[in-house]
């Protein structure tokens, strides 16, 4: 199931940097964050859904290549993302 357009508007709305921003770096790191932790949650339930796994690993990969964008334009920026989406140790 893909994001509500309610869930995806608060996600923009908490992330976004100016008033008509929706698809910031931020933004799409977040929206990204939300599908993957859905599907995480998925996939506890469907073990063997594989087609969606791919799916997944591409949505992670596109994640990655973002937050790599990010650091290299803006480090702050990027801690900013980072502690606000908890996603890294």
């Amino acid at each position: 199931m893909a994001l509500t357009s309610e869930s995806a508007a608060s996600v923009i709305q908490e992330h976004r940097r100016h008033e008509q921003d929706t698809g910031s770096a931020e933004v799409q790191i977040a929206l990204l964050t939300n599908r993957i932790s859905h599907l995480t949650e998925h996939f506890k339930l469907h073990k063997k859904d594989h087609h969606s796994r791919r799916g997944l690993l591409q949505m992670v990969s596109r994640r990655r290549r973002l937050l790599g964008y990010l650091r290299r334009v803006d480090a702050e920026r990027y801690q900013t993302v980072i502690a606000s989406l908890g996603l890294r140790k």
